[in-house]
C-alpha cells in the first residue's frame, strides 16, 4: 500500500506543478514598478548622481588599461609618484564632474521617457526623440569615462600598468 502512494504522488505531483505553471505569468520585474523611474534602480541613480562608471568603461579596463578611480586607491601599491598622484587626481575630477553633469541629463531624459508613459502622451515621434536625448546621454558618459581610462595611459609607465592589471586580477 505505502509503495502504491509513493507511486501514485510520483506520478501526479509533476502534473500538479505543471498545471500551477500554466497559471503563472509573472514577470522577473515585480516590484520594479514601484520606482520612480522605472529603467534606472536606486542603485543605478546613485551611481549616476556620484558620477560613478555604472560599468561604462569595461572596453577599457578589461583591455589592460587603468581605470584613475582604481589607480588612485592603488597608488602605494603601484609606487605613484607625486606628479601621478597629481595628474590621476586631476583627471578623476574632471571625470567625475563632466559625468555628474551628464548623468543628471540621463536621469531626466529617463524621467521624461517615464512621465510620457505614465500620461500616455508619448507619439512615434516624441518617443523617439526621448529615446535619442538618453542614448545620446548615455554615449557621452562612456566617452566621459572611457576617456579617463585612455588618459592614464599617459601618467602611467608600464611596469605600474602591468602590476595595475595584475592587482585587479586581469593577468594570465
Amino acid at each position: 500500500m505505502k509503495s502504491l502512494i509513493v507511486a501514485l504522488l510520483a506520478v501526479l505531483v509533476p502534473f500538479l506543478a505543471l498545471a500551477q505553471g500554466e497559471h503563472t505569468h509573472s514577470s522577473p520585474y515585480v516590484g520594479q514598478q514601484l520606482r520612480e523611474i522605472k529603467s534606472l534602480s536606486a542603485e543605478d541613480l546613485a551611481e549616476l548622481e556620484k558620477g560613478g562608471g555604472w560599468g561604462l568603461a569595461k572596453a577599457a579596463e578589461l583591455n589592460g588599461m587603468p581605470g584613475p578611480s582604481h589607480v588612485l586607491k592603488m597608488q602605494h601599491e603601484l609606487g605613484l609618484t607625486a606628479d601621478q598622484e597629481a595628474s590621476t587626481l586631476r583627471i578623476i575630477d574632471r571625470m567625475r564632474g563632466d559625468a555628474i553633469e551628464e548623468g543628471r541629463r540621463l536621469i531626466a531624459g529617463e524621467m521624461a521617457l517615464e512621465d510620457g508613459f505614465r500620461e500616455g502622451s508619448l507619439d512615434q515621434r516624441s518617443l523617439r526623440e526621448r529615446i535619442r536625448e538618453i542614448e545620446t546621454s548615455r554615449s557621452n558618459l562612456r566617452s566621459i569615462h572611457l576617456a579617463a581610462h585612455l588618459e592614464m595611459m599617459g601618467v602611467l609607465k608600464e611596469d605600474q600598468v602591468k602590476l595595475y592589471n595584475e592587482l585587479r586580477g586581469y593577468s594570465q
